[in-house]
């Protein structure tokens, strides 16, 4: 019975709350049609290589080196290994601290007005122990181990994160080169209006005025042609730095198209090796359980309860235990004789009486950061929620916008290749030809940007969703290892 009593001594109950996850109402169901499931936080999914859905090995391999070399990926991971550090200090104080000492000393002493010079000699081993009766050091155990987590979330936070921006400078720099190839095409064709306009006014069929315009023409897309290269270079750059290397050693050419399939384009034009995924009908929100930044709060909640029992454990004594052992000698040779062995056990309990509030304010202190942990929480679930539906929203939009600007530009072209045969013809003036060639090259140039943003808009979802449409095998240790080294 004794040693049963000791046992629940020692083994204490840990003070403060135990940690329940947040609650929150939630819909049932998303805005947008489908059918979703309430979201509830989850471990972290890293395995997902997202950005395969594309069918691009360019931005499949700028991924890789993303993984491997961006320096905001290293600076998280790194950070995630001092968490852990952390986590296993604050582990390691549930264990007695054991040391050894040994010693040799010469002092002078008086007794009874005899004065003696001796040596001393000892060797021994200390242990010290703290009963975490209160649970103290259970509950910093426990907030460690919640950091380290969070930890892990952030470097999951940071990888999809730099991925995701990878993904959308590479699909803009691609979308870039479709107007620079449109634009190129637009720039030939206008030459060839101009060099018609040029001929018929030197045979006296046109007006000075149409090879004005046509020059006009020619000269302002060229322009704009040019003014195109300034938005590359910059997602160029940008692409460089993401994946760890200068600017100045690193480029990305344009695809070119493998044959001319297209009457208006020719053996240097490019094109887009990217494919918009195929958004399944259904997107649970169960996605949404894997969101790193979720992730991170959910943890830091369970830190910051934990940190209230730790701050409520001040209010009870601490019990520590000790003992000593070893030997003491004046005579070296004889240290490690019987007669000079010793040994000391000892307990001590200690608790503060009087502080002036001290462990009052450090508690209210500690439910307080819980509640703005709670709050923080809270917050990002709906902004998670929130950053869905804003892009399941523009996917749709974007996709029946897409399909009636396609139906614009066949007939702005339509419009353009008559407005020519007219002009040729000499039933109208020349200024026809240029609103038409104008209307047309605006619509091709709105279906690309179109063309763009959905692409921006599905990394957007897929990173909202956590990196993925489907959900993988949970692995919170695989955060912390590199794609590439997997």
């Amino acid at each position: 019975m004794t040693a049963l009593a000791l046992a629940a001594l020692l083994g204490g109950c840990a003070v403060g709350p135990d940690y329940v996850r947040p609650a929150m109402e939630l819909p049932q169901a998303y805005k947008e049609e489908g059918p979703w499931k309430v979201a509830a936080p989850g471990q972290i999914d890293s395995n997902q290589r997202w950005w395969e859905a594309y069918g691009d090995p360019i931005l499949n391999d700028l991924e890789r080196q993303a993984n491997a070399a961006n320096q905001n990926i290293q600076q998280a991971e790194a950070q995630y290994r001092q968490a852990q550090a952390a986590s296993q200090i604050a582990r390691a104080s549930l264990w007695p601290t054991i040391g050894a000492q040994a010693g040799a000393s010469r002092a002078q002493s008086n007794a009874n007005g005899v004065q003696r010079l001796a040596d001393t000699y000892t060797v021994g081993l200390n242990a010290s122990w703290e009963a975490d009766v209160w649970g103290r050091i259970r509950r910093g155990a426990e907030a460690g181990d919640a950091n380290a987590q969070a930890s892990a979330a952030s470097l999951a936070a940071a990888r999809l994160s730099i991925q995701s921006t990878l993904a959308q400078d590479y699909l803009q720099l691609r979308v870039t080169d479709l107007q620079k190839d449109l634009y190129r095409r637009t720039v030939d064709a206008y030459t060839r209006s101009l060099q018609l306009t040029t001929h018929q006014y030197e045979a006296g069929t046109a007006l000075r005025s149409d090879v004005a315009q046509a020059e006009t023409q020619l000269r302002s897309a060229q322009a704009q042609l040019i003014d195109l290269d300034a938005t590359r270079n910059q997602l160029e750059h940008a692409i460089a730095m993401l994946i760890g290397k200068a600017p100045a050693v690193f480029s990305l050419p344009a695809v070119p198209a493998a044959a001319a399939t297209d009457t208006a384009m020719d053996a240097n034009a490019v094109r887009l090796l990217t494919s918009l995924p195929q958004i399944p009908a259904g997107l649970p929100s169960d996605l949404l359980e894997r969101r790193p930044d979720i992730a991170n709060a959910e943890r830091l909640a369970a830190a910051a309860n934990a940190n209230i029992g730790v701050a409520r454990a001040a209010y009870f004594p601490a019990l520590t235990l000790s003992a000593t052992g070893g030997y003491s000698s004046l005579a070296f040779a004889q240290l490690f004789n019987t007669p000079s062995r010793v040994w000391s056990l000892g307990s001590a309990l200690a608790a503060t009486i009087f502080d002036g509030g001290a462990r009052s304010a450090r508690n209210d202190q500690a439910v307080a950061a819980y509640d703005a942990a709670v709050a923080q929480y809270k917050q990002t679930v709906l902004g998670g929620l929130q950053e869905v539906e804003d892009n399941l929203s523009t996917l749709r939009v974007l996709d029946q916008e897409s399909a009636v600007q396609a139906q614009a530009v066949k007939s702005a072209q339509l419009a353009e290749r008559l407005a020519m045969s007219q002009y040729q013809a000499g039933t109208v003036t020349y200024l026809s030809v240029v609103t038409t060639q104008a209307t047309s090259l605006t619509n091709q140039r709105t279906a690309v940007t179109l063309l763009g943003r959905q692409l921006v808009a599905s990394v957007a979802l897929i990173k909202a969703t956590g990196g993925g449409w489907h959900v993988g095998p949970a692995d919170q240790s695989a955060a912390a290892q590199p794609l590439a080294a997997r």
